[in-house]
């Protein structure tokens, strides 16, 4: 799978189209306490949305009171974008005398207005002495630690580092790994990023000839289980001459059922107009796998269709995707 990573304006002006890249799910700052809002959270969420990349926001806690934490939590919640797929109360300071009831305060008032998964990000060495196991109605905990050592409390997403290196950005960034029973399908509500099986469909590897055989390459059939890299191994190529050849732009994003080539030249573009071309929606579809396998983009998948935001399209429904 991709990289999951949080970020707020430190990180600067980002190349989203290289970030989109190798990212599966990104997690934006929105503010530091009620009066600090994050200077490039909304450059953030429009880079987001352009380039098909998931992604939640979070809120630095500085509340002093239980009041003070509901008034946060307010402005968190209405200065957010509201396709944010969940809202992260990141406690890490003690600014009042009992952590646990002021973040329970700002946890309660999000669901009250209307925020329908939130999580805690909680400092690993403040988590005992802030009583924050205490915290209910939070739908997911998020735990820093760095290094290889994962935390020694439950937590479903591990902040394993603050210098990581992501495509797009310059500098290093925080990157998480999944540490519970939590898949990414839970936290960004569609298939995880894998070979995936096409429903009621048998998918067996195999060689397909074509019959012009002095202009056409050998290609071949994805079924579950492959990887560029297995592939690449067993046909004598390499993974970057196989995304060349077929336009791939993240390795890890191949689907059963799915034809290749393994050799010949990439697709030529021509100066000509082609004509678009329909896909009637299947059990198992999603924008990402539609757009690799009729060599067009996510982005133009959206706006062909006027898809919201969440990229969600339904079975039996006939869309553009060239």
């Amino acid at each position: 799978m991709g990289k999951i990573v949080d970020i707020s304006h430190w990180q600067g002006t980002i190349d989203w189209a290289e970030f989109a890249k190798e990212v599966d799910l990104v997690i934006i700052r929105v503010q530091d306490g009620s009066t600090g809002e994050d200077r490039e959270y909304k450059n953030y969420v429009a880079g987001a949305k352009k380039y098909g990349v998931p992604f939640g926001h979070y809120a630095f806690c500085r509340f002093v009171s239980e009041e003070d934490a509901k008034k946060e939590a307010q402005d968190f919640y209405n200065r957010g974008d509201k396709d944010a797929l969940f809202w992260v109360a990141d406690v890490e300071v003690k600014t009042m005398d009992d952590m646990a009831t002021g973040t329970q305060a700002f946890v309660n008032e999000l669901r009250r207005l209307g925020a329908k998964k939130v999580g805690g990000y909680f400092g690993h060495h403040t988590y005992e002495p802030f009583g924050m196991k205490n915290v209910k109605n939070i739908d997911f905990t998020w735990i820093p630690r760095y290094g290889s050592t994962k935390p020694k409390f439950d937590c479903d997403l591990w902040q394993h580092t603050d210098t990581g290196k992501v495509a797009g950005v310059n500098g290093g960034v925080d990157l998480n790994t999944l540490n519970g029973d939590k898949d990414i399908e839970w936290f960004i509500g569609k298939q995880p990023v894998k070979v995936v099986e096409p429903v009621k469909t048998e998918v067996k590897a195999e060689i397909v000839k074509t019959p012009n055989k002095d202009t056409t390459p050998t290609t071949y059939k994805i079924k579950a289980g492959d990887t560029l890299g297995k592939i690449a191994a067993k046909y004598g190529t390499t993974v970057a001459k196989l995304q060349s050849l077929n336009g791939i732009a993240n390795a890890n994003k191949i689907y059963a059922g799915q034809t290749i080539k393994l050799s010949g030249t990439a697709a030529k573009k021509t100066t000509t107009t082609s004509s678009a071309k329909y896909h009637t929606v299947k059990s198992g579809d999603t924008v990402s796998k539609l757009a690799i396998q009729y060599g067009s983009t996510q982005a133009q998948i959206k706006a062909w269709n006027k898809l919201d935001s969440k990229y969600r399209i339904f079975a039996g429904k006939k869309i553009r995707v060239k």
